[in-house]
């Protein structure tokens, strides 16, 4: 892990057990799941691509040049690892044209393994139209005792910390590096697509430091009174009876919520809001660049629960599948199930 990881805490405690994740690309399966059903008619051609080895931003552009089109044209719901096997969702906008025959363009790029279904809709693709993610991930080179069947099984039932993983904040932690600098008026920014990790960096950094000082505190399934719990609708409400939040809790009903901090107050209140504000005022450069961009304030839950989880041990290769929400990382699953041996091995960015 990067330093900016190394210093969370672990929810089920550090892990004893290691193994080396994406030794190949065919290690690392993910497929997206949309969050709509496309209408089957309108302007915009959409495409399920399975890529091997390729990013989302390079396959974007070389099938806009196969489809006749701008980059700009072309639009995609989530980045994607480079070094990994992905099912992924791409739209082209193709107002009056017909549907593109893709067969040479499959042919003539190594890393777009199959064209897997196609459809119209009358939108573009956009960052939050996926529902989640499914992933198959194998490990090699795996050493741990009998004890990671229970690990992975306290993994599935009580979740793992919802953190943003290192390839949020880039190569050794320079994207809140750079964040900081921004903050101190170092440097202005004027490159959209910086300014939008340098954000995205500096928010998701105070949400991971809020949410490993609550580990530390053992008030990640606990409540405090003024905390602001979220359903899956990102409805929220108050604490103000600790018994009634954590029968909410237990049921499942609701999650605890961290800050994806904003230029305005933190909506907490009382106890939760003094313990958010504490840790968040540490970092005077970051809250100067969310502020000065005028970052509106949202909620994230704590805890992560992986979803249909499973699990294959067969000599030295752990085999794991689970799926997740849209916007989680299965790089927080598998911070709690073990070290990595291939950390800093690669330099591959992508956001889920």
């Amino acid at each position: 892990m990067t330093d900016v990881m190394n210093a969370l805490a672990y929810l089920h405690g550090q892990p004893t057990a290691t193994g080396r994740l994406k030794a190949k690309a065919e290690d690392f399966f993910v497929s997206e799941t949309l969050d709509f059903t496309p209408a089957g008619h309108g302007e915009h051609f959409l495409v399920r691509i399975r890529k091997i080895g390729e990013n989302t931003k390079y396959v974007a552009n070389e099938l806009a040049k196969a489809c006749g089109v701008k980059s700009r044209d072309v639009s995609w719901a989530g980045l994607k690892d480079r070094h990994a096997v992905t099912e992924q969702w791409f739209s082209v906008h193709l107002p009056g044209q017909p549907d593109p025959d893709l067969t040479e363009f499959v042919a003539t790029h190594e890393g777009v393994d199959a064209i897997l279904d196609t459809a119209r809709h009358d939108k573009k693709l956009r960052p939050g139209d996926l529902i989640g993610n499914r992933f198959k991930l194998v490990i090699t080179e795996f050493e741990g005792d009998d004890a990671i069947e229970a690990r992975l099984a306290d993994i599935r039932d009580q979740g793992v910390p919802n953190y943003f993983g290192s390839q949020r904040f880039g190569r050794n932690g320079n994207n809140v590096s750079s964040a900081r600098d921004w903050g101190q008026d170092k440097f202005r920014v004027r490159d959209k697509s910086k300014r939008s990790f340098y954000l995205s960096a500096a928010r998701s950094f105070l949400f991971n430091q809020v949410l490993s000082a609550r580990i530390e505190k053992q008030l990640c399934h606990t409540p405090m009174l003024g905390d602001l719990l979220i359903d899956d609708k990102e409805q929220v409400q108050v604490v103000e009876d600790i018994a009634s939040a954590e029968a909410q809790l237990q049921r499942h009903e609701w999650q605890i919520s961290g800050p994806m901090t904003g230029d305005n107050a933190l909506p907490t209140q009382g106890e939760a809001q003094q313990f958010e504000q504490k840790i968040v005022d540490t970092e005077p450069h970051l809250l100067a660049v969310i502020r000065g961009n005028r970052m509106r304030h949202e909620r994230r839950p704590l805890l992560l629960y992986p979803q249909e989880m499973s699990w294959q041990r067969e000599g030295d290769t752990l085999t794991i599948d689970f799926s997740l929400p849209a916007g989680c990382f299965a790089t927080a699953v598998m911070r709690e199930v073990m070290e990595d041996k291939s950390e800093g091995e690669s330099d591959a960015h992508f956001d889920q």
